[in-house]
């Protein structure tokens, strides 16, 4: 095979592939049903046209026949009035219009003839449009819900170009928002931990940072105090009691270190001191060793 022939060949398989993919078999069937309509009209055009034409010949055959019997009236009153020659001339003239009243009644029976066959073949012709007529719309409804049902069930599993689109769209959205999400918990845990500074706001350093996460978790202690304060709620009152107890004894230890005014002495005496008075300031110091003294 020549290489021209091959590139042909190759050719007119993908024109042929191309144009099967283009054909819609309902645009086909209805390209066919009107070029039967067109054939039907042809019919009935000829079948008018030949009964036009025997028609036609029809009237020629009547006038025919007319001067055929006009010729022959002519020639028996030529004959009564004695002109033999005028008799004759006048059967001369009917014998040739017999002649062609003949031919034209061939031509007349030819074309009756013609009329019938066509006149048949039109009317099958018309039965068999009619029949095509039926089963092209048949097809056609049987093609279209194959159609709508192929394209149902290519929607529902996803693998029509439509679908398929819009299910990569959500793809991507899904990713890009599971990006961002991440994206923005990293830089949360980044500006908590200090390692970026928050520029809309005040700086703040480490110290800081811890500071507020001890607050946190004073606020914390404080908030599981008071849960268990109001779930144990029968306790309640004896921490009430002995935080009361224990205020009373530390006023009370208070006020015995609170030293007491010495009762004024009576004739010249000298005042006393409550032993229980007597701090480590009332007793003597006792005497440094002298620089010097060995001792």
């Amino acid at each position: 095979m020549s290489v021209m022939k091959r590139v042909t060949l190759i050719f007119r398989s993908k024109a042929n592939k191309a144009l099967d993919r283009m054909e819609d078999p309902r645009e086909t069937l209805d390209y066919s049903y009107q070029r039967q309509l067109e054939m039907l009209q042809k019919v009935r055009r000829g079948v008018a046209d030949v009964a036009t034409s025997r028609k036609r010949v029809e009237l020629q055959m009547n006038q025919i026949q007319q001067q055929s019997n006009k010729l022959e009236k002519q020639a028996r009153d030529a004959l009564g009035a004695g002109r033999e020659d005028l008799a004759r001339e006048a059967l001369t003239r009917r014998s040739s219009a017999q002649t062609q009243l003949g031919d034209l009644q061939t031509q007349y029976a030819s074309l009756q003839a013609e009329e019938e066959k066509l006149t048949i073949a039109s009317q099958r012709l018309q039965s068999k449009v009619d029949a095509f007529r039926t089963r092209k719309e048949t097809i056609k409804a049987t093609y279209t819900a194959a159609e709508a049902q192929t394209r149902i069930n290519e929607a529902f599993s996803g693998i029509s170009e439509e679908m398929g689109d819009v299910g990569m769209a959500i793809q991507r959205a899904e990713d890009k928002t599971a990006q961002m999400q991440a994206r923005a918990g990293a830089i949360d845990e980044l500006l908590a931990s200090g390692a970026l500074e928050d520029v809309s706001g005040a700086p703040r350093d480490d110290i800081q940072a811890e500071l507020d996460r001890m607050g946190a978790g004073n606020d914390v202690e404080f908030q599981l105090q008071k849960l268990r304060g109001e779930i144990g709620g029968g306790s309640a009152p004896e921490l009430e009691a002995g935080s009361a107890s224990d205020s009373a004894g530390n006023t009370a230890r208070n006020n015995a270190q609170v030293p007491r005014p010495a009762t004024p002495p009576a004739d010249g005496a000298q005042p006393t001191i409550p032993a229980s008075d007597v701090g480590e300031a009332a007793l003597p110091a006792a005497e440094s060793p002298r620089t010097g003294d060995g001792t």
